[in-house]
């Protein structure tokens, strides 16, 4: 698809249906346009990314059915020539499935012309596929000759519905009714209409519409087809109607295609209406949110309503917001600070007589009823008042009532200068503002109250919705609410008068009592959270306000945050799970390449047979570029899970592909002194994938079973050709799985029991990216065990095509290890094959190799050798590559050699920890052998 958006939108907008497709015979779909989905009525995700051939598969039942195999044929002679190719009308049926979720195929039409893109150089890109569904012409075609023999057999087939009607006129030849005289099976299913043949519509539909005369009317008369949606409320059904006249214009006669697309509006009505849902729940969240954000830190109540006003009449796009409290009388109220955007007055501070606003509106918000008017001129019970609002600038006003205790305490007031219709989210907006907003007053005049009076109502107290502790200056309890007792884990009665700090004593020493000493000391409120365990040994978190009062008193608020403090340490866990996986996956799959990489470098520059070691060597350089490419392919683990790899498809043999995978996991195998059996089919196999990824699940399998298999088992690998599919099995008699394992293996992070330093273990990766793989690739795969102790079976199914030939690009080889003058070097690894691999490397290069596979012995040859250079792996069974450099560093004999960190693990916080335990150089597998040939040349230049 071009990159440039306005292509793109032209694509996508184009009438004419579109897709591009791959350039080979699969035909993968790699772009979609919005009229080929609506002509065959499916998803842009049900397609992009599939073969055209299997989302739109031939009917096998179906003899007539040649589609499929004709645009096979055109899109091989657009391969070919590099020339468009049309496509004469063809009958393509397509499958749909039915509310049983029933598949059948539905009777289709197509034009189409297949016509090759090419880039600048002359490569084919993609093909673009035009279509036309012309069904509809095509059974039209048929009735107006209907001589055809496809005419009755169209008919009769189609899902749509067919009639032939011919038009009634009145005394001044205007069209007045139809008469049915034909019509299909489909006809009653579509309509509903029963015996509807010889009858008249109005017979039929006494409550017709007229426009549908007019409109078959006109088509008999100019001959002009038309087609048109409409709602056929006579029979409360949506229709999709193509309309052409038929025979010669003095019979009258029209023929009607239609189709029942009432579920379809339906659908498209309830997706709207849950669209308007969704946004207004958003709308109103991000009001709340907001709105707690706002009023959470201040403490000054009219500051709370002033704010909130602000904010609502912001959201709701009002005029004005006001908030008034009302008297003890319930006869007038007093405005506090109100919020207008300017082109209305302020009226903070006003006194109102409610009683001239209209006694019945009052008496409506006296009992706590939210009222809203949007005329207040037409309103019977506001217009012989509406000069009390006009005066005021209101035309249209919501008030919503505050009440406490039954008894009506403030009102809040939207108002506006046109004529408002109030919505329902209006509505329940500002009715949601008065409750989050009465809540914030309460909180704040207690707290108000408790600082300016000492009030130590317990009435108020035990109202609000927070903790509240009041202490003395010498950090005695003076009160504390019931809330506030429940968090302590302790009866009220038992906390008053008591010492706080022997209350509370799990606080002594902490941060918390720091601070409320500080606030004590400094007078100034402060906030913290806190971590405490609960008496009942539940872990909790709390949030703390704390306020400076009069005298060296302090007052405490607090409330539970736990639920939110675990959500947040979930995510913390969750990311730093995801940076472990990385660098674990990182290590896993960069630690086999080190011998691979260094037996390649070896045979390139050893004297041996000149042909076979650069066969050799090329077969290792290939690997060794296949696998750190795919490192950075798979450290983007979700992408491939998800199925969004882009796969670089060509035809394969599928024995090179098994040869290339068993090629990787030979070093394991014989390491573990397995007996691996081929039993590969002599008959040549072709599949279409991508062969970078077709060699990993091969021989991801291999690798599972040469690590869950006890040294010196038995691993076989055979292969079955089969007309449309290729089976690869992998069994060994291994360590087997519990059938709860099974059949869980191919999930993500699935893996059997391992050891400490991951000998046995993995990621848990393997398999899931297997599956995942396989079924890019159209396949599929399905793990057996008969138990624990009796082997596994793994088969993988693969869809088989034609073989064409492929080319291996080989990476060119690197230069061998140099330095100036030979040096004395020291190789740690337990991987004895990467061990003795780097040793004859660094050997072909005149140095002097000493080598060790464990930690232990690896210290006392240094003592006794005194190398001048150590190569340590990282990951040593027994004592780590760190611990190791550390043990170095302390003898006087190895104090000043160069230490080299050889490791999988290649992140930042992984390099401090080297260079902290000693290590000078930290090189990431597979080994730079330029970066490490530079840092022994500059040894031995020094």
């Amino acid at each position: 698809m071009p990159s440039s958006s306005f292509f793109e939108l032209a694509f996508n907008d184009s009438p004419i249906g579109n897709c591009l497709l791959s350039p080979n015979l699969d035909a993968t779909i790699l772009a979609v346009n919005n009229a080929l989905l609506q002509a065959t009525s499916r998803r842009r995700e049900d397609l992009v990314g599939k073969s055209l051939f299997e989302v739109f598969p031939p009917d096998l039942t179906d003899t007539a059915d040649t589609g499929v195999i004709a645009l096979q044929h055109s899109l091989a002679r657009v391969i070919e020539t590099g020339k468009p190719d049309p496509l004469p009308v063809q009958r393509y049926p397509i499958p749909v499935t039915t509310r049983g979720a029933l598949t059948r195929f539905e009777e289709r039409y197509w034009d189409a012309i297949n016509v090759p893109v090419f880039d600048p150089d002359g490569t084919l890109l993609y093909i673009s596929h035009h279509t036309t569904d012309v069904t509809k012409q095509v059974v039209a075609d048929a009735i107006k000759h209907q001589s055809d023999r496809r005419y009755s057999s169209l008919v009769d087939s189609i899902d749509q519905g067919f009639c032939v009607v011919e038009m009634l006129f009145d005394q001044d030849g205007h069209g007045c009714d139809y008469r049915f005289i034909e019509v299909n099976p489909m006809f009653e299913k579509q309509t509903g209409l029963q015996n509807a043949l010889g009858k008249t519509a109005l017979d039929l539909m006494p409550q017709l519409e007229s426009h549908w005369f007019k409109t078959y009317e006109d088509v008999a008369k100019t001959g002009e087809p038309i087609r048109f949606e409409n709602e056929a409320k006579a029979l409360n059904r949506w229709y999709d109607v193509y309309a052409f006249r038929v025979d010669e214009p003095s019979t009258h006669r029209v023929a009607i295609l239609f189709t029942d697309i009432t579920a379809h509006r339906l659908a498209e009505q309830e997706l709207a209406l849950r669209l308007i849902d969704l946004e207004t729940a958003k709308w109103r969240q991000s009001f709340q949110l907001a709105l707690a954000d706002r009023i959470r830190p201040l403490t000054n109540p009219e500051e709370i309503t002033a704010t909130a006003s602000e904010l609502l009449g912001t959201y709701l796009q009002a005029k004005r917001v006001t908030y008034g409290e009302v008297d003890e009388s319930l006869e007038s109220i007093t405005l506090k600070r109100d919020w207008t955007n300017g082109s209305m007055m302020s009226m903070s501070g006003m006194h109102l007589t409610l009683n001239d606003f209209g006694r019945l509106i009052i008496d409506v918000i006296r009992a706590g009823i939210i009222l809203a008017i949007e005329d207040v001129t037409t309103d019977e019970n506001s217009a012989p008042y509406a000069e009390s609002y006009l005066n005021l600038g209101v035309r249209a006003v919501l008030a919503i009532p505050l009440m406490k205790n039954g008894r009506l305490k403030a009102i809040l007031s939207v108002h506006d200068s046109s004529v408002h219709h109030w919505t329902s989210d209006e509505i329940a907006l500002a009715e949601d503002m008065v409750d989050r907003t009465w809540f914030a007053l309460e909180s704040t005049r207690a707290q108000c109250e408790l600082k300016a009076e000492r009030d130590q109502s317990q009435h108020i107290l035990d109202s609000m919705a927070e903790g509240f502790t009041l202490l003395d200056r010498d950090w005695t309890i003076i009160e504390v609410n019931e809330l506030g007792a429940h968090i302590t884990g302790l009866p009220r009665l038992e906390l008053i008068g008591r010492n706080h700090w022997e209350a509370v004593p799990y606080i002594v020493g902490t941060a918390v009592e720091a601070l409320f000493k500080r606030v004590q000391a400094v007078g100034k409120t402060e906030t913290c959270e806190f971590f405490r365990p609960y008496p009942t040994g539940t872990d909790e978190w709390l949030e703390l306000r704390v306020y400076p009062l009069q005298e060296g008193r302090i007052d405490i608020l607090f409330r539970d945050i736990t639920e939110r403090k675990q959500s947040e340490e979930k995510l913390k866990e969750a990311d730093r799970r995801k940076d472990e996986f990385l660098a674990m996956l990182a290590h896993e799959l960069r630690n086999p390449l080190a011998p691979i990489s260094a037996a390649a470098e070896l045979l390139q520059i050893s004297n041996l047979d000149q042909g076979r070691i650069r066969k050799t060597s090329e077969i290792i350089g290939r690997q060794v570029s296949h696998m750190t490419n795919l490192v950075e392919d798979l450290l983007d683990v979700s992408r491939v899970t998800q199925g969004l790899v882009k796969l670089d498809n060509e035809s394969l043999d599928i024995a090179h592909i098994v040869s290339q995978a068993v090629e990787q996991v030979t070093p394991i195998i014989r390491s573990r002194r397995h007996h691996l059996q081929l039993h590969l089919s002599p008959e040549m196999a072709t599949v279409v994938g991508d062969q970078k990824r077709l060699v990993q699940v091969i021989s991801n399998i291999l690798n599972n079973a040469a690590k869950y298999t006890q040294n010196g088992g038995h691993i076989l690998l055979k292969t079955e050709v089969h007309d449309s599919h290729v089976i690869i099995e992998v069994s060994d008699n291994g360590i087997g799985m519990t059938p709860d394992l099974a059949a869980q293996a191919f999930n993500l992070f699935a893996q059997a029991e391992r050891t400490s330093d991951r000998a046995g273990g993995g990621l848990g990766l393997g398999l899931a990216l297997v599956k995942s793989l396989l079924e890019l690739h159209g396949g599929t795969v399905k793990c057996e065990s008969e138990g624990v102790g009796k082997g596994s079976k793994f088969t993988v199914c693969l869809p088989r095509l034609i073989a064409t030939a492929s080319h291996d690009h080989q990476p060119a080889p690197d230069a061998p290890i140099q330095s100036a003058r030979p040096l004395r070097i020291m190789v740690v690894d337990d991987n004895e094959d990467a061990a003795s691999m780097l040793a004859s490397l660094l050997e072909a290069s005149d140095h002097q190799v000493l080598v060790e596979y464990n930690a232990r012995k690896a210290l006392e040859l240094a003592a006794e050798k005194a190398p001048e250079v150590c190569i340590l792996d990282i990951g040593l069974p027994d004592v780590d590559g760190n611990e190791l450099a550390r043990r170095l560093r302390e003898h006087p004999t190895t104090a000043k050699s160069i230490l080299i960190a050889v490791t999988g693990y290649g992140q930042q916080s992984d390099r401090q920890q080297t260079l902290a335990a000693g290590f000078d150089h930290h090189l990431v597998k597979p080994v730079d052998t330029k970066k490490l040939a530079a840092i022994l040349a500059d040894i031995g230049n020094a």
